[in-house]
């Protein structure tokens, strides 16, 4: 008997009338793919992808919205119009022919969205109690709400049958039904209000009214939070018990949520980031299951086969939800089945899927910038059709060793030098904070790549013009990366560290500390996390207006803590102009507030400032003459995903491209995404 049918992960699954034909779930999500509210093309690419990539169940429309009154927070779709019905019919159809079967997560988001937006209608809640993630102050839900929204509910439920899907999720935390049901968000004195039998009564209703409007042969389940884990919330006990009636209303398996997601702090301790442990919320669901009667789904940072087959085989859960793990790599399911699992592209938890929703309007995998852009970029390289390149890459960043993959995976001849004796550029300076080692898989997975594909890796090789050349190279690409730049101070450039002397450990200063930050993102975060538990006393100042924008939800929690719990000083609104040194040794910092012009001082021991980086491209400069293009981009090809073919010296010897921050200082994905789009139709 092959191996792979004793895997738990690939024995299939009876779902009330439906089989499934593995145990592994890509759960309920809010990708914001849609276009117009509707799971157009581009929605469903990224979820066939999904399907042909093996999984057995993959669920879309992340609180898939029924009412203009719950208008979208992150991309949702609108299941209150009728003309979504098409569209779901085509997505369910393509998806049904690769083998996987298809649901939809229906909700009223309640108060989790905003008050300006969509219609602008007033949000609603069980109560009038604000939101602090979308910031929104509900209106206390009237009877004609409840009535209509629970006709929004059977109207959407039945445009997903119509739809051709196999079933719905019903949402229950941090949404509509949920307020009603939790004592720390229904302060109701009415008849749905006060003991668990009232507060369960709406939600009831409204499972009882969708399953009699379906039929007895469409899946309905619920993704329910089982214990809010805060003082005065829903308690295991009163979770299991509404459960319990939920099932006698007709519902047919339980998606299992531990924790609240109405704040920053609170959200990342129910979907677990970086950092976290895996599986943090098993053991909790396998109790769960041992006490209900229907099929229990769990995900929360099951990101690895190894932690799903545990789970499995322990009896900890019936369905594995592995939503993220799938936005790293689709094809997760297929490279298990073809016993190729070394190969799956692995989940590192850098959560940039979700807080890349708000930062840049859609979900991204930090390290697989196919996700999302199925329409015009393949997961899998295909081979070169054309001749066999001789190819060299200076740099094992992220942008130098997903060039050198793609390329090695096309066929061709790649040689990669490296400075340092180990890959990974920036991401192993992030890597430096211990609870980001996770990190390194971005770079161990390229590495793994690239000696698959017969990359000749040249590790602790500093390459100059004449290495490059003697390869007699046809492309050349340069990803030599950045070095801090310091160099927006008027005085005292000389006297201040950066964020990378922390990072590499080279830098441990004592005393007061200054660091200052004007990139708004990891870096200077990272450098707090490593300081503050010295005892350092730190002072963090920054000219935004809020503190690191560009960390989002997912990750800030982590940083935040560190400031509270060593008490990091935070100041706002003030630009590092000037760095002297004292007569006693010590450092001034001039800092300058743009709004009223004035100039303060503070003096500390040390200044690390954190202002991203300047392009290393001196041997882009040395190599640019020789080249055929003169290092040109066409813009039109590269966004077309054509081959590069400009020319601009007739007598240049090879093409010559950089890519990453030794273009510009930038994210990894964009790293990444840069080599991939340059190097994918060579």
């Amino acid at each position: 008997m092959p191996a792979q049918s004793l895997d738990p992960l690939l024995q299939p699954f009876r779902l009330k009338h439906l089989t499934l034909r593995n145990r592994v779930v890509s759960t309920s999500h809010e990708p914001a793919f849609g276009e117009d509210g509707l799971p157009k093309d581009r929605y469903r690419a990224y979820h066939v992808e999904k399907a042909r990539g093996g999984v057995g169940l993959t669920m879309i429309g992340g609180s898939a919205v029924v009412s203009p009154d719950s208008p979208p927070a992150f991309g949702n779709l609108l299941l209150y119009r009728d003309d979504i019905v098409p569209w779901l019919r085509r997505l369910a159809d393509e998806v049904h022919e690769a083998g996987a079967a298809v649901m939809c997560q229906v909700t009223h988001l309640g108060r989790r969205t905003s008050n300006y937006t969509g219609d602008w209608l007033p949000v609603l809640s069980a109560s009038p109690l604000r939101e602090p993630a979308h910031r929104a102050f509900p209106k206390a839900a009237e009877p004609w709400d409840l009535d209509r929204i629970t006709a929004d509910y059977v109207s959407a439920a039945l445009r997903c049958r119509e739809g051709g899907l196999d079933g719905i999720e019903l949402e229950a935390y941090g949404h509509f039904l949920d307020s009603f049901l939790s004592p720390t968000t229904n302060r109701r004195d009415d008849a749905l209000g006060g003991t668990l039998e009232n507060r369960t009564a709406f939600p009831r209703r409204v499972i009882r009214a969708v399953r009699e409007a379906v039929g007895p042969d469409f899946v309905v389940g619920i993704r329910l939070m089982l214990d809010e884990m805060r003082p005065g919330g829903l308690t295991f006990d009163d979770a299991l018990v509404a459960a319990e009636h939920f099932t006698d209303d007709g519902i047919d398996f339980v998606s299992t949520i531990r924790g609240s997601i109405e704040s920053d702090a609170s959200l990342v301790r129910t979907i677990p980031p970086i950092g976290a442990p895996l599986g943090p919320f098993l053991e909790f669901t396998g109790e769960v299951r041992r006490r209900l009667r229907v099929p229990v789904m769990h995900a929360a940072r099951i990101a690895d086969p190894a932690t799903a087959r545990h789970a499995l085989r322990e009896g900890l859960l019936d369905l594995v939800g592995m939503t993220r793990a799938q936005i790293a790599d689709p094809h997760l399911v297929a490279k298990v089945e073809a016993g190729r699992e070394d190969r799956i592209r692995p989940c590192v938890g850098a959560s940039y899927c979700l807080d890349a929703i708000y930062d840049s309007g859609d979900t991204k995998c930090v390290h697989n910038p196919a996700t999302g852009r199925e329409l015009t970029v393949p997961h899998t390289v295909p081979p070169t059709t054309g001749p066999r390149r001789k190819v060299v890459v200076v740099g094992a960043g992220p942008a130098g060793l997903e060039a050198a993959r793609v390329l090695g995976e096309r066929g061709h001849d790649v040689v990669l030098f490296e400075a340092g004796d180990l890959p990974g550029g920036q991401i192993r300076l992030a890597a430096a904070n211990p609870r980001r080692r996770d990190l390194l898989g971005i770079v161990d997975w390229r590495v793994a790549e690239c000696k698959h594909h017969g990359v000749d890796l040249r590790l602790g090789r500093y390459a100059e013009s004449a290495d490059v050349l003697a390869e007699h190279p046809d492309l050349v690409v340069l990803a030599t990366g950045g070095l801090p730049d310091r160099s927006f101070l008027d005085e005292g450039e000389e006297l201040v560290s950066d964020t990378w002397d922390v990072l590499t450990g080279s830098l441990r200063p004592r005393g007061e500390i200054l660091i200052y930050d004007d990139h708004g993102g990891y870096p200077a975060l990272d450098a707090v996390e490593i300081l503050a538990p010295s005892g350092a006393h730190l002072h963090f100042v920054t000219p935004e207006r809020i503190l690191a924008p560009d960390v989002g939800s997912m990750n800030s929690p982590a940083y935040l803590r560190v400031f509270a719990e060593h008490d990091v000083t935070t100041t706002l609104a003030r630009r590092l102009r000037a760095v002297r040194r004292t007569p006693d040794g010590r450092l001034a910092a001039t800092l300058h507030s743009d709004y009223t012009g004035a100039a303060t001082e503070l003096t500390v021991d040390h200044v690390v400032v954190e202002h991203g980086t300047l392009p290393a491209d001196d041997l882009y400069r040395e190599l640019l003459p020789g080249s055929s293009n003169l290092g040109e981009v066409d813009h039109g090809a590269l966004l077309d995903h054509r081959e590069q073919t400009v020319v601009r010296n007739p007598a240049g010897r090879y093409r010559l491209f950089r890519i990453g921050d030794a273009v510009t200082s930038r994210n990894i994905h964009a790293a990444v995404y840069d080599a991939l789009r340059l190097c994918l139709p060579v």
